[in-house]
């Protein structure tokens, strides 16, 4: 980031990097964005949350070939014109093994679902509308031509774009790519994020605690959601809160990180050496955020490398990094975003809150009896309690201007 972007935020009017509205926040992240351009090819068992680098063009018509859609005879609708009527039995068809005679007319052939349809044929008549003599079939119903048939091209024609760059390869891209028959596919390579919690207390999962210590559970939280999101995480552990130990785990990760992610040590305390140390080596757009939990967020850069300073607090982690960061790093992938899905959703009791602030609190979400949308909190909403996240499936986002919100209120709910 040049020194002059940050000159030109600060001649806006309403530029405030101690008090920087949610929305506006946003707005700024996306503006120093851009995504990757590197590019690899991977085999198609391994592109699973990978990122099409290439629209993807079907080679074939899905499917190539004229197929039954169900269990039944397949025949010519002309010798149906006349009903009831009756036809004579020449053979079968099953998926995998066609019939290869001809049929002429008063002929049909058995049919299997998936069965490729006899070159004379035109129509299917499913089973259960068939009368079976020995090696006639008696119909007593008129049929179209056409009916009952998957027709060649009527999925996907030849040609078609059928994924588009940008898209995430999920279980369903996966199976359609390889009905197509593509054993690799081009993809952006992977987002590189290094990670490291800051603090003196912090000590690591299956070692003892001493008096004013605790687990490094941001680390292991943000591990998953950066996981999720696919990225290579370069793991730096914890660092102590040491001016020169950061400074040389910050130029280490920037050396070597598309982003560098941490928890803890953006406050305004004597020991929080980050604000600081980004006012060296790098440019900061930004110190906190009007909202709660999660008002000491951080963003800058150090080089050509994007930094997220997120909280300490292990709920403030979490809404932080769904609010900002997760978008952020998908953009960076090269990925299409999407606006988080809201609803309305009546409130079933009362919140306590003070304007001032965007407040993200973690929801219970379910319908009534009356199939109504309705939300309560999940209990006490501390940004240290980290239950109240793992018992939600919502946060409802009470605007700045919002006060108290009583019972029966409606209010706007994030699904998760």
């Amino acid at each position: 980031m040049e020194s002059n972007l940050l000159s030109t935020l600060e001649a806006m009017g309403d530029y405030d990097p101690n008090s920087m509205p949610v929305e506006q926040a946003r707005q700024l992240i996306q503006q120093f964005l851009t995504a990757l351009t590197d590019q690899e090819s991977v085999s198609l068992r391994n592109a699973l949350q990978r990122t099409l680098a290439a629209d993807v063009l079907s080679p074939m018509n899905v499917p190539p070939h004229d197929y039954s859609a169900m269990d039944g005879y397949a025949l010519r609708a002309a010798d149906l014109e006349a009903v009831p009527c009756k036809l004579k039995v020449i053979g079968s068809a099953y998926a995998g093994r066609p019939f290869s005679g001809r049929v002429s007319a008063g002929e049909c052939v058995r049919i299997m679902t998936g069965s490729l349809i006899p070159d004379d044929c035109d129509c299917v008549v499913m089973q259960e509308k068939v009368k079976v003599d020995g090696a006639m079939i008696a119909i007593a119903d008129a049929y179209r031509r056409g009916e009952n048939i998957r027709h060649t091209g009527e999925d996907i024609a030849q040609g078609a774009t059928v994924l588009t760059r940008g898209q995430v390869i999920r279980p369903a891209e996966m199976g359609l790519l390889a009905s197509l028959g593509f054993s690799e596919v081009r993809v952006y390579r992977k987002l590189k994020v290094a990670l490291f919690s800051t603090g003196d207390e912090l000590r690591q999962p299956g070692s003892p605690l001493a008096a004013g210590q605790i687990y490094d559970s941001n680390r292991y939280t943000l591990l998953g959601m950066l996981g999720e999101l696919g990225a290579e995480v370069i793991d730096m552990g914890s660092i102590r809160d040491d001016k020169d130990t950061l400074k040389a785990a910050f130029q280490q990760a920037a050396a070597q990180a598309d982003v560098i992610i941490t928890s803890g040590g953006v406050s305004v305390g004597e020991a929080d050496y980050i604000k600081q140390l980004l006012q060296e080596i790098g440019e900061v757009v930004f110190w906190k955020i009007a909202m709660k939990p999660g008002r000491p967020l951080a963003y800058g850069k150090i080089g050509s490398c994007h930094f997220f300073g997120l909280p300490g607090n292990p709920v403030a982690v979490m809404v932080t990094f769904q609010q900002f960061v997760r978008d952020a790093l998908r953009v960076l992938m090269g990925q299409h975003i999407k606006p988080a899905m809201e609803l309305q959703a009546v409130c079933t009791h009362p919140i306590r809150k003070i304007p001032g602030r965007t407040e993200f609190q973690r929801g219970i979400l379910s319908q009534d009896e009356n199939n109504r949308w309705v939300v309560r909190t999940t209990g006490e909403q501390g940004s240290g309690i980290l239950s109240s996240m793992s018992k939600a499936n919502c946060f409802i986002v009470l605007p700045v201007s919002q006060g108290n919100v009583e019972a029966g209120n409606a209010v706007r709910v994030q699904p998760f």
